[in-house]
């Protein structure tokens, strides 16, 4: 391993952490976080030059150093980022790429996932049920699904299309496959709810990349009334590296305006936003570019609410957002919304047309953040390859 590995590429990965395995590393799996083209072996480190919570940073998921909560994790970040500003001294624990790979970094215990962008909320209400507009409740509260925790995937593993009911009589693969962009909010601690608004970010250990897959078909037929089931519940990926929430400091924003007034639970000065740009590529092709500062519920209100009728929180819950979306079609962050149901196929530049996914399209999801100081940081990337 060289120097020159663990140089930052442009823009920068921010702090963040995760879990490597494979044939590269000694022992088993290893907590990680990645600098440049290499991963740096945080255990080691913080047994080698007496850093905080040598344990928890040793063990083989981040399961231990989520239940910890925000006092560990705060010394775990300030720890590590004043290590990351000067690469160089990393060298001696940075692990051989060769045989490494990143892996699932948290064993997940719960999934919600909820329907926070109010631009993706009234597109897909226009598009399914065309003329219905809103739902009456979605602007007083947090709409949200409990999923399937047991299919939450790290980024990089393949998705496989999906079977199920499609219609009347009519059972297979779907043909309708789409991603859906989203941010992921992992929570650790403990708390018999429910939680005040201003401790919810205090169980909110930081932020991923999230690709809700959803199959169009089955989730329509299946969404009469309840849902979504199976139209969802087959993959969800992840990126594999989680950026704390300290290190989103200057991402930070005002919510958008909002009639009526949310209940008096779901207000504090902890209802804030954050200012991250998702990008949506397939292919390699960049498709959309999502505003995920237009989101309508903030991370804390959907730690609230989840949590408002008792419901505990537990070390590893993870929270989508729903799908992110812009008033523009190249900031829709899902094709159901790009083509509008299916009608308007477009055009990559290879020459062929998408309406849904197809078998060998790979998706991959970026974002980047702001700094106080102005510059920018990238998270880690969420991607997946579809396979028959």
């Amino acid at each position: 391993m060289t120097t020159a590995d663990l140089l930052p590429p442009d823009p920068p990965l921010g702090t963040a952490l995760g879990v490597v395995a494979g044939s590269g590393r000694p022992g088993p799996s290893r907590i990680a976080v990645p600098v440049g083209s290499a991963y740096v072996d945080v255990g080691t480190l913080a047994a080698a030059q007496d850093g905080p919570h040598p344990a928890l940073l040793g063990a083989p998921t981040l399961d231990g150093l989520l239940a910890a909560g925000r006092p560990a994790w705060r010394e775990v970040w300030e720890w590590l980022t004043d290590w990351l500003a000067d690469p160089e001294r990393l060298a001696p624990y940075a692990l051989p790429q060769a045989g490494v790979v990143p892996v699932l970094p948290f064993t997940v215990a719960d999934y919600v996932d909820f329907y926070a962008c109010e631009q993706h909320a009234a597109n897909a209400s226009a598009i399914i049920r065309a003329g219905a507009g809103l739902s009456e409740n979605w602007r007083h509260l947090p709409v949200g699904y409990h999923g399937r925790a047991g299919t939450v995937q790290v980024s990089g593993s393949p998705v496989v299309r999906p079977r199920g009911q499609r219609g009347p009589g009519d059972l297979g693969p779907t043909k309708a496959l789409d991603f859906e962009a989203e941010l992921g909010f992992v929570l650790g601690g403990h708390s018999r709810g429910p939680v005040p608004v201003e401790e919810a970010l205090d169980h909110v250990f930081g932020v991923v990349l999230l690709n809700d897959w959803s199959a169009r078909d089955i989730q329509a037929w299946e969404s009469r009334p309840l849902g979504p089931h199976l139209g969802k519940s087959f993959a969800t990926s992840i990126s594999a590296w989680i950026t704390p929430l300290d290190e989103l400091a200057g991402a930070w924003l005002d919510p958008p305006p909002r009639d009526p007034q949310p209940l008096s639970y779901l207000l504090g000065k902890s209802d804030r936003g954050l200012d991250l740009t998702l990008e949506v590529r397939l292919n390699g092709e960049r498709i959309s570019t999502a505003p995920a500062a237009d989101l309508y519920w903030t991370p804390a209100q959907l730690v609230t609410h989840l949590t408002t009728n008792g419901a505990p929180i537990r070390p590893g819950d993870l929270l989508g957002s729903g799908t992110i979306s812009g008033p523009r079609r190249d900031q829709r962050g899902c094709l159901l919304e790009v083509t509008w149901g299916g009608r308007d196929g477009f055009a990559l530049s290879d020459g062929t047309t998408r309406h849904y996914l197809n078998d060998g399209d790979e998706v991959s999801i970026v974002a980047s953040a702001p700094r106080a100081d102005g510059s920018r940081f990238s998270l880690g990337e969420v991607h997946g390859t579809i396979t028959p």
